[in-house]
């Protein structure tokens, strides 16, 4: 792929040049545009043809007006071939949550160090979640912390169009089971649990495990009983 388009968006002039200027100096990377606001950063995506829009934002958590999490949903609903990514300072399970679910591609925190926000910004340009170690650390305890919900009666099914063992797989996903252990904990082989895992996501319109993961965590079914 060519250079990755990129637009920034902080409220902090010198963050936001920072970042322009370590960004600007990396092989395939193209700052597109900068923005100090969320308006401001719907304003500049709209007056850019389509084609030239950034592929990539890294938006601010924590802004006036306009916080990210709401910039990030907006963005997502009108212009859903741009990767929100937040880049905060701020480890906080509302915004770390509010992101995910507003549909950031990612989210990181500001001390990342620069060769991994490189990365994540080429991860995030192919449609690959990223999420910085403190995010993914807070997302897995809350989903194993969370309890495993019982399969639904039959004669609802499983949310989505899943079946029932995709639906049971799902769940184990988002307890934190790798595939070995959900091969071991459901007598099938790696490759069968690869293989639902796939069609889970197929089905879903979903990415990757972690995405799985948050479906699972806001579909859940109530045990029965």
């Amino acid at each position: 792929m060519g250079a990755v388009r990129v637009l920034l968006v902080d409220d902090h002039i010198l963050m936001r040049e920072g970042l322009r200027k370590l960004l600007e100096i990396e092989p395939g990377i193209e700052i597109a545009a900068t923005a100090a606001g969320g308006e401001e950063a719907l304003s500049l995506m709209a007056r850019t043809p389509d084609g030239e829009r950034p592929q990539v934002a890294l938006v601010d958590a924590r802004m006036p007006g306009m916080d990210g999490v709401t910039l990030v949903a907006r963005l997502r609903a009108e212009f859903p071939e741009v990767a929100p990514v937040i880049l905060t300072t701020f480890d906080d399970d509302d915004y770390i949550f509010g992101g995910l679910r507003a549909g950031a591609k990612g989210y990181l925190l500001k001390d990342v160090p620069p060769d991994e926000l490189v990365a994540a910004i080429r991860r995030a340009a192919r449609g690959e979640t990223v999420l910085g170690g403190a995010a993914s650390e807070r997302l897995v305890s809350a989903l194993r912390a969370a309890p495993v919900p019982a399969a639904q009666a039959d004669t609802d099914g499983p949310p989505g169009g899943l079946s029932e063992r995709e639906y049971e797989i799902a769940r184990l996903v988002a307890a934190g089971a790798a595939n070995r252990e959900i091969a071991r904990r459901l007598h099938i082989t790696e490759g069968t649990a690869k293989n639902h895992i796939s069609s889970c996501l197929r089905k879903l319109g979903l990415r990757d495990r972690t995405q799985l993961a948050l479906w699972v965590s806001g579909n859940a079914h109530p045990t029965s009983g």
